[in-house]
C-alpha cells in the first residue's frame, strides 16, 4: 500500500501511530528527530512523510525544506497542535500535502494520507510523450493543478463578496493580467479559476504553480520547461507551465516568492509572450492569461528590493483583494454549511446543521487559516458527529475555547499569580455552573488554567504535560475529560 515514515520526537504518539498504520497494511518506519528523519528518507525510498511540527532539533518546515530538496513530489503531511494553525498553514504553501491537529483522529488520519498517496504519486501527475516516431527523447509534461474551468468558490452575500464579484464580471472579459491580494487560504486560487471560467479562454487550459513551494533550482524548469541533458537530472525534455497554459490562463501563487533571477527570466516572457527551454534555442510562441496572486503587497515588495518593480507594473493592470474569513462573518454561516455538504457527501453521512453554541464558536474565533482551515474543522466535526447536529464537543479545543484561552493568555501578558484568576461564572463542566464564588469553584477554576497554561507551553503534547504538572498520562486524560477539554 506504501512505505510512511514518521518523524515525531513524541514516543509514546509515534509508537501508537506505527501500529495503527502498520495494521493497516502500510509499511511504516518511525524516527525520534529531524536529523535521522532526513537521512532516512534520503537512504530509503518512502512514499509519504508524516512529521511533527515542532521536534526536539529542528522545525517541521526545515525537514519539509530538506526532503522536498531530496525528492519534490513526495506528499508531506505536518503534524500539529491548534497553537500552530498559523505556521501549518504557511508550511503548506512551502509544498507540504496537508496538515493533521492533534489528538489525531484514525479515520481522518486514514482518509488524507490515502489521498494524499492518490493524488500527488508522480505517475499521477506526470505523462510521457513521444512527439514522433523519429523522436529521439520523450518529453515530460507535468500536469500541475490542471483544470478546465471548474470552480468551487462560492460568494457570501457580505458586501466585500458582492464587490468582489463585480470586480470578477468586470475584468474576466478583457486579457488583463490581475494581481489578487490576499491572506494564505482566503480563496485566491478560486478567484482565479472563475475569473477564468467567466472569460473567452474558459474551454482552455487553466494551470496553477505556487512559486512558495519550489526551490530555486527547479523553479524556472518548472515555469519554462527544459531540454534533455540541460542539467544534471534532466533525464527527458519537460515542457513548463507557460506552454501547458498555451491559449489559457496561467496562476502563479505567492508569486513575491519566486527568486529574484527567475524574476528576469519571467520578465522577459511576459514583454514578448515567448518562452525558451533551459537548456533550449528554440523560442516557442504563447498566449497566455497571467493572474498572480501574493499575501503581500506587491509594491511594497519592490519598494524593498524583493520583487522587480517592472515586473510588477506588467503585472499590475488590474488588482483585487479577497478579505480574510474574520473580515466578513456574515459569510462564516453559509461557508460552514456549504463545507458540511461536501463533508457528508465524502463521508456518507447526513449532519443537518450547527448547535446555536458551536457557530457562536465559530463567528468568535479569528480563522487564521481562513477556509482552508474553516474546511478542515468542519470535516473533522462531521467526522467526530454521531446526531445530526455538530455539537461543541466535536471541535477543536482551540476553536470552543478560543475566548477562554484569549483570555487566559492576556492574564499571563499581566503577570496574574494563577491562582488569583477566578472564572465563577464560567462552566467548568457540564455539572459545575456555580453563580457565586466559593472555594471549590476557584479551585477548579485555578487547575483548569494550570492545565491550559502548561499544555500550550509544550505544544498540547500530553505525555510532557503530565511530566511538568508531575501527574501520569492517565490522571492528565481524565481531568481533560471532566473539564471537557
Amino acid at each position: 500500500m506504501g512505505k510512511i515514515l514518521i518523524i515525531e520526537d513524541d514516543m509514546d504518539m509515534s509508537l501508537l501511530l506505527k501500529r495503527f498504520l502498520t495494521k493497516n497494511g502500510y509499511e511504516v518506519e518511525a524516527v525520534a528527530n529531524g536529523k535521522n528523519g532526513i537521512s532516512s528518507f534520503s537512504a530509503n525510498h518512502t512514499d509519504l512523510v508524516l512529521c511533527d511540527y515542532r521536534l526536539g532539533d529542528m522545525e517541521g518546515v526545515e525537514v519539509l525544506k530538506r526532503i522536498k530538496d531530496v525528492e519534490p513530489t513526495v506528499p508531506f503531511i505536518i503534524m500539529t497542535g491548534y497553537s500552530d494553525i498559523r505556521t501549518a498553514v504557511n508550511v503548506m504553501k512551502m509544498g507540504a500535502f496537508e496538515y493533521l491537529t492533534k489528538p489525531l483522529l484514525p479515520d481522518e488520519t486514514l482518509q488524507i494520507i490515502k489521498r494524499a498517496l492518490s493524488s500527488t504519486s508522480p505517475l499521477a501527475n506526470t505523462v510521457f510523450i513521444k512527439p514522433s516516431e523519429s523522436a529521439e527523447q520523450d518529453i515530460t509534461v507535468s500536469r500541475p493543478k490542471l483544470n478546465f474551468g471548474k470552480t468551487d468558490y462560492v460568494f457570501g452575500k457580505s458586501a466585500h463578496s458582492k464587490e468582489l464579484l463585480r470586480q470578477i464580471d468586470l475584468v474576466a472579459p478583457t486579457n488583463y493580467s490581475v494581481i489578487i491580494y490576499g491572506e494564505s487560504g482566503a480563496g485566491k486560487e478560486a478567484v482565479a479559476q472563475t475569473i477564468h471560467k467567466k472569460s473567452k479562454r474558459a474551454k482552455q487550459p487553466f494551470i496553477a504553480m505556487d512559486c512558495g513551494a519550489i526551490s530555486k533550482e527547479l523553479a524556472g524548469s518548472e515555469l519554462f520547461g527544459h531540454e534533455k541533458g540541460s542539467f544534471t537530472g534532466a533525464l527527458s525534455t519537460k515542457v513548463g507551465h507557460f506552454e501547458l497554459a498555451n491559449g489559457g490562463t496561467i496562476f502563479l501563487d505567492e508569486i513575491a516568492n519566486l527568486p529574484y533571477d527567475v524574476q528576469s527570466s519571467l520578465l522577459r516572457v511576459v514583454q514578448e509572450r515567448k518562452v525558451k527551454r533551459i537548456g533550449g534555442s528554440k523560442e516557442i510562441p504563447i498566449d497566455v492569461r497571467i493572474i498572480v496572486a501574493s499575501n503581500e503587497n506587491l509594491s511594497d515588495a519592490y519598494k524593498k528590493g524583493k520583487f522587480r518593480e517592472d515586473l510588477y507594473h506588467r503585472f499590475n493592470e488590474f488588482h483585487l483583494t479577497v478579505a480574510s474569513l474574520r473580515d466578513r462573518k456574515e459569510d462564516l454561516p453559509m461557508y460552514a454549511n456549504y463545507f458540511l455538504n461536501i463533508a457528508n457527501q465524502e463521508l456518507g453521512k447526513n449532519v443537518s446543521g450547527f448547535n446555536a453554541d458551536v457557530m457562536d464558536f465559530f463567528l468568535k474565533y479569528p480563522w487564521y487559516g481562513n477556509l482552508r482551515e474553516m474546511k478542515n474543522v468542519v470535516r473533522r466535526a462531521a467526522l467526530l458527529t454521531e446526531g445530526t447536529m455538530v455539537e461543541a464537543k466535536s471541535l477543536p479545543f482551540e476553536i470552543s475555547n478560543y475566548a477562554r484561552t484569549t483570555m487566559a493568555i492576556a492574564d499571563d501578558k499581566h503577570e496574574v499569580p494563577i491562582m488569583e484568576v477566578h472564572v465563577p461564572t464560567v462552566a467548568i463542566s457540564p455539572e459545575v455552573k456555580e453563580e457565586k464564588p466559593d472555594l471549590k469553584s476557584v479551585a477548579l477554576g485555578a487547575e483548569y488554567d494550570l492545565i491550559i497554561k502548561v499544555l500550550k507551553e509544550v505544544n498540547y503534547n500530553k505525555s510532557k504535560a503530565a511530566k511538568v504538572l508531575n501527574i501520569d498520562r492517565k490522571t492528565l486524560y481524565n481531568k481533560m475529560k471532566a473539564y471537557n477539554m
